[in-house]
């Protein structure tokens, strides 16, 4: 007995999903009706069954994606991706950390749906344009078109520097004891002036529902929290993260890192997104 392609390219699969719908839930839905379709396709007749599966996953998700569009406006606050617990390993493949990483997946929130589709297949996964076109119904020359502004798109937004693990790290655990002593001073050393917090309690538990703007706002903020906090380490979308509890409340928080401060803080709150935090995710190019 042959193994299931499906099977074998799952875990490439719902990396696909993830990454052009931000929410590991949505993925595994994804992975569902793709998987009910491929089992009624004659899969002899099928020349690259990884091609074939990344396009059947595509069509899904983004079917997916119009529907969330309407129902992320109406989302109470501000919506920010399902965090995933990841081990050490996805960092030594910089370009899937990245991909993952939450400024990324931030960023493809501003995108359209074919533009996010074209860029995650193309950028991410480097499928060829014809296959690209193929699955999301459009031309290759149109599918070139989408490519360059979504490039130009991200190129604008995504962080300007790189940082190596070892130095995300660092910065993480500087932050988390400033946040266990709650020293405003110490706050402010390890952020950037002009940083931005951005909560997802989804009106589900407390949480800013605006961006906050400034380190002397947001370290005030934070440094209110220092008596009720439990605080550890994590690795979360293939960098270093923190993982908060405040009594029986869990917060995922990843740190945007440039220039050995931090310029973003994204808390995610809502308890329906941290249903991944405990077994690490499977993720792969």
């Amino acid at each position: 007995m042959t193994d299931d392609p499906f099977l074998t390219h799952r875990t490439l699969l719902f990396t696909v999903a993830y990454e052009m719908l931000g929410s590991a839930a949505d993925a595994e839905d994804v992975l569902q009706e793709s998987w009910l379709r491929w089992a009624d396709v004659d899969q002899s007749q099928v020349r690259d069954p990884r091609l074939y599966l990344i396009r059947v996953v595509t069509r899904q998700a983004l079917n997916r994606l119009r529907t969330l569009s309407r129902r992320r406006e109406e989302y109470v606050g501000e919506w920010l991706p399902e965090p995933l617990l990841t081990s050490p390993d996805v960092a030594e493949d910089v370009e899937l950390a990245e991909s993952v990483s939450f400024a990324m997946l931030t960023v493809l929130e501003t995108l359209g749906p074919a533009e996010r589709a074209v860029f995650v297949l193309r950028e991410v996964f480097e499928m060829p344009y014809g296959e690209i076109a193929e699955a999301i119904g459009k031309s290759a020359p149109a599918v070139r078109q989408i490519a360059r502004r979504a490039r130009e798109h991200v190129a604008a937004r995504r962080p300007r520097v790189r940082v190596s693990p070892s130095e995300q790290e660092a910065v993480v655990e500087r932050f988390l004891a400033a946040l266990q002593t709650g020293r405003l001073q110490e706050l402010l050393e390890v952020m950037a002036p002009d940083v931005v917090l951005i909560a997802d309690g989804g009106g589900v538990v407390p949480a800013a529902r605006a961006p906050l703007h400034g380190a002397a706002l947001v370290a005030k903020l934070l440094a209110g929290l220092h008596r009720v906090v439990a605080v550890r380490t994590v690795w979360i979308n293939g960098a270093p993260a923190a993982r908060v509890e405040s009594g029986s409340a869990v917060s995922a928080v990843s740190l945007v890192v440039e220039n050995g401060r931090i310029t973003r803080i994204y808390a995610v709150a809502n308890p329906r997104k941290l249903t991944r935090l405990d077994e690490p995710a499977a993720l792969a190019r």
